[in-house]
């Protein structure tokens, strides 16, 4: 018997895709973190390259780009060196990195105002700063909201 997912699964896991693609998430990636996110249990690179129909060299690409992007997690198997992968819910650690990314965004730009002699565009950067450090500071509110009126599992 195939561990195919349905049409319906199928198309969640596209519809993900076509979110995620324009944000420059590999599109081979963005599908099996749709198809992660409807798996009860981690699942192996050889279900990955069954159920998606994808070679397993691109699957372990995937799922090793999504841990990167702190979206799957790797899990072991007891007895086995196989990997098994599973969406993660860490949504803090996701958080995080982005509020890194945006730190040195905001870094960066302030640091172009001290190399640059043209107040527009020192103008610009110092703006474009003060976007990150917001967003960072909106990004810390949220998580800290969200914390708040999370129920315990």
């Amino acid at each position: 018997m195939s561990n195919k997912p349905g049409k319906n699964e199928r198309r969640f896991a596209e519809d993900v895709a076509r979110l995620l693609t324009p944000w420059g998430v590999p599109p081979v990636a963005a599908r099996l973190y749709g198809h992660l996110l409807l798996r009860p249990r981690p699942v192996s690179l050889d279900e990955i390259t069954e159920e998606l129909g994808i070679s397993k060299s691109s699957a372990s690409v995937a799922a090793r780009l999504l841990e990167s992007y702190t979206l799957a997690r790797r899990h072991s198997e007891p007895g086995t060196k196989r990997a098994l992968y599973a969406v993660a819910d860490d949504y803090e650690a996701m958080i995080q990195q982005q509020n890194r990314l945006l730190d040195a965004l905001a870094e960066q730009f302030s640091a172009g105002t001290r190399i640059v002699a043209s107040r527009d565009v020192n103008a610009r950067l110092e703006e474009m700063a003060d976007f990150y450090r917001v967003m960072r500071g909106a990004m810390e509110d949220a998580m800290r909201r969200w914390k708040r009126g999370r129920r315990p599992r």
